[in-house]
């Protein structure tokens, strides 16, 4: 099949452009004008730039391809901004944007494939933007859409939790006060769910993400003290209210001096004051026949080894 998939420059996206060729499908990298390539160096794989801020550019963007794309997986857009508006345009104004436009040159596919968040759910501004868009796409009538919501998505490339990484390998581990149920997703297995959407041809269909399992606050950043081989760490638990505080200096800080987003932020403040994150995929193993391959356990292993092997740590 002829797929296209966007962000695909992303954490994400590039592991969807490998399983994909790997898969024999006839793929398509959409990037922006100057997204690094830095893992897109995949034999076979055409690249597509687009610019889903401007409907008038895209429009010609996309008429250039000709013939349809089969399946579009939407993997673009932004997780981290410097406040709610950029999140809107970034996440909900380009998706709109992207939809419209194939709408208007009969090139809607048959299946679009949206990936969203389980942090829809609560009340982050990513979230809201992301869940914005999912009202969209379902207020579509026929529109093909199938909706994917992962929880934490962690693995090699991925920047965030290397944040955390970084952090035990200097002896620190930094905490929520409260205790959380916690869920995650190992890359691997959340391409895979995908990729079993595709091949059932599945419509109109919104489908929650994880591995399967449900963990304490502290199990993710003690496996990484295993991996990494760190016999003692400081644990700082902070309270809420510090963390408040913290993240909301970090934000002005951004904003004000840098003027460019943190990992450490508001948006951050709101997931991490959510205690329970449970996820239910049930529909995800009946409907799919997908099982995931990789617990926290193994997904941390696989993970740190790549850090290591790439000079992260």
């Amino acid at each position: 099949m002829k797929i296209l998939i966007t962000g695909a420059s992303g954490f994400i996206g590039s592991f969807l452009c490998e399983e994909g060729l790997r898969r024999g499908h006839e793929i398509w990298a959409g990037v922006r004008e100057h997204s690094s390539r830095r893992y897109l160096q995949l034999q076979g794989l055409g690249f597509l730039t687009l610019d889903l801020s401007d409907r008038t550019v895209l429009s010609r963007q996309l008429a250039a391809v000709g013939s349809p794309f089969d399946v579009i997986i939407h993997a673009g857009g932004a997780t981290k901004c410097l406040d709610r508006n950029d999140f809107m345009r970034n996440n909900y104004d380009c998706t709109r944007n992207f939809v419209d436009v194939l709408t208007q040159l009969d090139m809607i596919p048959r299946q679009f494939i949206y990936v969203s968040s389980y942090s829809v759910i609560g009340p982050s501004v990513y979230g809201a933007s992301k869940l914005r868009s999912e009202e969209y796409i379902k207020s579509l009538g026929d529109f093909p859409y199938v909706i994917f919501r992962p929880t934490g998505v962690y693995g090699p490339r991925e920047k965030d939790y290397f944040v955390m990484a970084q952090s035990i390998a200097r002896h620190l581990d930094f905490a929520v006060g409260q205790e959380q149920k916690l869920t995650f997703i190992y890359v691997d297995d959340l391409v895979g769910a995908i990729f079993a959407a595709v091949d059932k041809g599945v419509a109109h269909r919104t489908y929650n993400v994880a591995d399967g399992h449900t963990y304490e606050s502290r199990v993710f950043s003690d496996l990484l003290r295993r991996e990494l081989a760190v016999r003692h760490v400081i644990h700082v638990k902070a309270p809420l209210w510090l963390l408040h505080v913290v993240t909301s200096v970090s934000d002005w800080w951004a904003r004000n001096v840098t003027h460019r987003p943190t990992t450490l932020n508001r948006d951050k403040y709101l997931i991490m004051s959510q205690r329970d994150w449970t996820c239910d995929i049930t529909p995800l193993k009946e409907e799919l026949g997908f099982t995931p391959q990789w617990d926290l356990e193994h997904g941390v292993k696989q993970t740190i080894k790549w850090y290591k092997e790439n000079h992260w740590l």
